[in-house]
């Protein structure tokens, strides 16, 4: 989907003098159905990057190829999906009325752009503030709604800039679960986040940026895997069982082995404790739904259906967060 060759981006003064070389010499290429993370420090050229995949700069020089096309060709941009990392919408349009803008923008007729508004609204878990000023909305609504629009063309490349900012824990595993579907379907995700801990849980590889060169490159597994140490997980043990293993440890590597409980994350724990008390509570806020819009699904592919129940998402909240026999938590 994206392919970069020793990409350059320099930016010049008024007299055309060299300022600043943002981007300088990215090689990078991003294959279909794949989720890649753009890492990187402020000012290491990130946004850079993805303006010149967007098309909205030009590179000085090196090739870039997105969808087998230029980025600036207009049939490429009809295949992209844009969240930025700032949702601009218009305040005074309802939550309805902005997705029915976006899609007028793709030319889609009106009664599909209905079926995908449905689908969209259900899948954010906003269906009950369609009719709501987006300018009323919360910085996680609006987050919501950006998500949306930025999927109303049925993308197949789906850019995503600081995807999960305001978004409440609940909704930062949606979206985390949307990206790990849109790729199962055949969609491409190209993610640039700060929050790092969401780019391991979603990213199949990773590229990290300094100074607009790529210091780091690869499948995010083997660059954080520690092959010099090993991990060996055990049930409880009875305290003179435990100690005989350890001895045992201690006498074939030749030093003392660490000894700990292993640990939740804080999102899993956060997440058992709603489940809990949604099952006794009645809901409040956006709800968290587990439906995928019906035609974001790839040929073949069975999709959920939109109006997931109450006990449906329930059932997938204690999913996300039930531990597999024998193991740590699921990331």
């Amino acid at each position: 989907m994206i392919e970069a060759e020793g990409l350059t981006k320099v930016f010049r003064d008024f007299w055309r003098r060299p300022r600043v070389r943002a981007v300088d010499g990215l090689s990078l290429s991003v294959g279909r159905g794949e989720v890649f993370g753009l890492l990187g420090p402020n000012g290491s050229g990130k946004s850079t990057t993805l303006k010149m995949v967007l098309g909205l700069l030009r590179p000085t020089k090196g090739r870039l190829v997105v969808a087998g096309r230029p980025p600036t060709d207009v049939r490429a941009k009809a295949r992209i999906g844009y969240l930025p990392e700032e949702s601009y919408l218009y305040p005074y349009l309802t939550a309805g009325e902005t997705l029915d803008f976006y899609g007028k923008l793709f030319d889609l007729p009106a009664g599909e752009r209905r079926r995908r508004i449905d689908e969209l609204l259900a899948m954010i878990g906003l269906e009950h503030a369609r009719k709501r000023l987006v300018g009323e909305f919360s910085k996680g609504m609006a987050r919501r709604i950006g998500l949306a629009q930025a999927l109303i063309n049925d993308p197949d490349l789906v850019i995503l800039d600081e995807p999960t900012s305001g978004l409440d824990p609940l909704g930062c595993r949606q979206m985390k679960d949307l990206i790990l579907a849109l790729a199962r379907r055949g969609k491409t995700v190209l993610l640039s986040s700060h929050l790092l801990a969401d780019v391991e849980d979603v990213c199949d590889r990773i590229v990290i940026l300094y100074d607009g060169r790529v210091q780091a490159a690869g499948p995010i597994r083997e660059l954080l895997e520690e092959k010099s140490r090993c991990r060996l997980t055990l049930p409880e043990l009875p305290p003179d069982d435990l100690r005989r293993v350890l001895a045992a440890a201690r006498e074939i590597a030749g030093m003392e082995p660490e000894v700990d409980h292993p640990r939740k994350n804080l999102e899993t724990f956060f997440l058992e404790v709603v489940a809990r008390a949604r099952e006794t509570a009645a809901p409040t806020g956006a709800q968290a739904s587990s439906a995928v819009a019906d035609y974001l699904a790839a040929p073949g592919t069975p999709a959920p259906s939109p109006g997931a129940s109450k006990d449906e998402v329930d059932a997938r909240l204690r999913d996300l967060v039930r531990p597999p026999q024998g193991g740590p938590p699921p990331p």
